[in-house]
């Protein structure tokens, strides 16, 4: 039996909101969890029954090298953050993709009616000469998992 060497990467990526792309070092907190709720049944010291509940997801944070100013997506987070709820939120869809090394789309997770609720910049400090990291978190209701069907043969 041949070995595939198509495995997807994690390093290529690109990350969009609407119809924008964005350039980012780093995404974290693609993450779904089921939550349960534990029940003691009277007479039943053994076990617990252990019942769904809702699901729940982390936020996704966003990393980048600072951007100047006139960005998008950093307007869209103080135009959220900054007015205190005097003007609505206006959430977007932020669609990641995860490419292959041809440029090929192999994965594709849509984060639906996401808005900001945290902006932030690295440590400043004139002792060394790193680049200076914004990070962007974003809130979100759901998210959709799409994949290319060719890569359906390497996860079954």
């Amino acid at each position: 039996m041949a070995v595939s060497s198509d495995y997807p990467v994690s390093f290529y990526f690109t990350l969009s909101f609407a119809g924008v792309d964005a350039a980012f070092k780093e995404v974290s907190g693609i993450s779904k969890e089921l939550s349960v709720e534990e029940i003691v049944c009277g007479g039943e010291n053994r076990f617990k029954y252990r019942l769904p509940t809702i699901s729940n997801s982390q936020n996704l944070v966003l990393k980048r090298a600072m951007v100047p100013a006139g960005s998008q997506l950093v307007n869209w987070c103080a135009n959220c953050i900054d007015q205190g709820l005097s003007n609505p939120i206006q959430p977007k869809n932020v669609i990641l993709k995860l490419l292959n090394a041809s440029g090929v789309v192999c994965m594709q997770w849509t984060f639906n009616n996401a808005y900001p609720v945290k902006y932030a910049v690295s440590d400043l400090n004139s002792q060394e000469s790193n680049i200076a990291i914004e990070s962007i978190e974003l809130a979100y209701t759901y998210f959709d998992i799409s994949k290319d069907t060719k890569f359906d043969k390497l996860f079954t």
